[in-house]
């Protein structure tokens, strides 16, 4: 699979432009900044999980379950992560749709309000999937190094 998949579910959307940075794209924001222009390579990867070869969380979806927890609803979630009501409906959809269970429960709006709130499967599987950013960008810092180094040696 390729990037182009990751860019399905996020096309062009930069979090941290938006002040909406995760844990994961902190950091990979103080790794940029701490590598000058003249520090040579530098490694980056992006991770999304894979379900029957059908990308089932996305840095795009992360993020939107992120949000929906911290706001309870998905417009309002779409509406800060600068995504169409409908672009986040179909990504929710199609997350829900991929995993054994649900990952977000939906409430129709109406007098009390709609809803929307993570599951305790929502909730594992954006933790695993933010902890797995978090060791791949940890393993890319360790490997930059020497990556540099056997670069150099070609010089």
């Amino acid at each position: 699979m390729t990037h182009d998949v990751a860019r399905v579910f996020n096309p062009c959307f930069n979090a941290e432009r938006h002040g909406l940075q995760s844990r994961a794209t902190s950091r990979m924001a103080k790794r940029r900044a701490s590598s000058g222009k003249g520090s040579g390579p530098t490694l980056r990867g992006r991770v999304w999980i894979d379900i029957g070869n059908v990308a089932a969380i996305t840095e795009a979806g992360a993020d939107l379950l992120e949000q929906i927890d911290a706001t309870g609803s998905l417009s309002e979630a779409a509406r800060r992560l600068r995504f169409s009501y409908r672009r986040a409906w179909m990504l929710l959809d199609a997350m829900n749709r991929r995993w054994p269970g649900p990952l977000v429960t939906t409430a129709i709006g109406g007098k009390r309000g709609g809803g929307a709130k993570l599951t305790p499967r929502g909730r594992a599987v954006l933790s695993a999937y933010r902890d797995l950013q978090v060791q791949l960008e940890t393993m890319l810092d360790h490997a930059t190094e020497a990556f540099r180094r056997s670069v150099a040696a070609g010089d």
